[in-house]
């Protein structure tokens, strides 16, 4: 049970989290709001009370400490907010985002050395099985802590994914929690118009998978969600979590808009959305 003032406190940290991926977004008029926003709360509550990790120490290797992978690696704004706003590295580092020289690619790189990011992402399709192989290791060498990983919705329309799930419930990888950000919208347009996913949680379960689904923009069902696959792990199954979002959350007229997929917004738009959405923690 996570009192509610907990629950207030993650959901300030996801307030600032949105404000900092706009103004990273507006600031080089490039990079992709719309899933950040629906993002927020995930990554508020993953890194501010789920997982098991230690800034302040970080490690490629990641030794007895639970890790994390962003296969869509196009919302890299909310994961370099939580990650700066957890102690990764100063927050004043986001005003660099996607400019000349910085460690804050548009999509995670680990050539320029950044805390809290261990592989290049954003080749949709490819995190899963990153994730597994991760996960795997762990299970060899008797390392006990978890695998996280966060994929899109339009993403599972790659064929290796498939593989990749095929592959962790055939072989009981079952110190992983696969979470899908499910929002039902992509580049083009509707999930569902592009290639419709049907019974999602129906495909897992037929690869082998223990399947939890929960809202994503709600923070106390989403720690639920998040606790009740916490869970799940280390019964011979993969977790899947698929996590009910909007595409724009807290913005209204980006809210379930996939224009806002890769569009920055200009002066008076980031000034209407900011409008929204309460500073909590002090901007960059």
């Amino acid at each position: 049970m996570i009192h509610k003032e907990r629950i207030s406190e993650l959901e300030k940290i996801a307030s600032q989290i949105r404000r900092d991926a706009l103004r990273m977004v507006h600031a080089v008029q490039s990079g992709h709001p719309g899933g950040s926003l629906g993002c927020a709360d995930f990554m508020a509550a993953l890194y501010f009370e789920v997982m098991n990790a230690d800034p302040q120490h970080f490690t490629q290797e990641g030794t007895n400490e639970d890790m994390f992978f962003l296969s869509n690696g196009h919302i890299s704004p909310c994961l370099y907010s939580a990650l700066a706003r957890r102690g990764y590295f100063d927050v004043s580092e986001l005003s660099t985002f996607r400019k000349l020289h910085t460690r804050l690619q548009g999509h995670p790189s680990n050539s320029h050395g950044l805390p809290g990011v261990r592989v290049a992402s954003g080749s949709l399709g490819q995190g899963a099985s990153i994730a597994l192989g991760v996960a795997e290791a762990k299970k060899m060498n008797k390392d006990q802590s978890l695998v996280y990983v966060l994929t899109g919705d339009g993403e599972l329309e790659e064929g290796q994914v498939w593989e990749a799930f095929m592959y962790a419930g055939s072989k009981h990888v079952d110190n992983i929690i696969l979470t899908v950000d499910y929002n039902h919208k992509q580049i083009d347009g509707s999930v569902e118009n592009v290639m419709d996913m049907l019974d999602l949680p129906a495909k897992f379960k037929a690869f082998g998978w223990e399947v939890v689904e929960g809202e994503g923009n709600d923070m106390e069902q989403l720690l639920q969600a998040l606790q009740k696959a916490k869970s799940l792990t280390g019964k011979a199954k993969p977790v899947a979590f698929v996590m009910h979002t909007e595409m724009g959350y807290g913005v209204d007229f980006m809210c379930g808009n996939n224009k806002w997929h890769g569009s920055a917004p200009n002066d008076e738009q980031l000034a209407a959305a900011l409008q929204q959405i309460p500073e909590t923690l002090g901007d960059y």
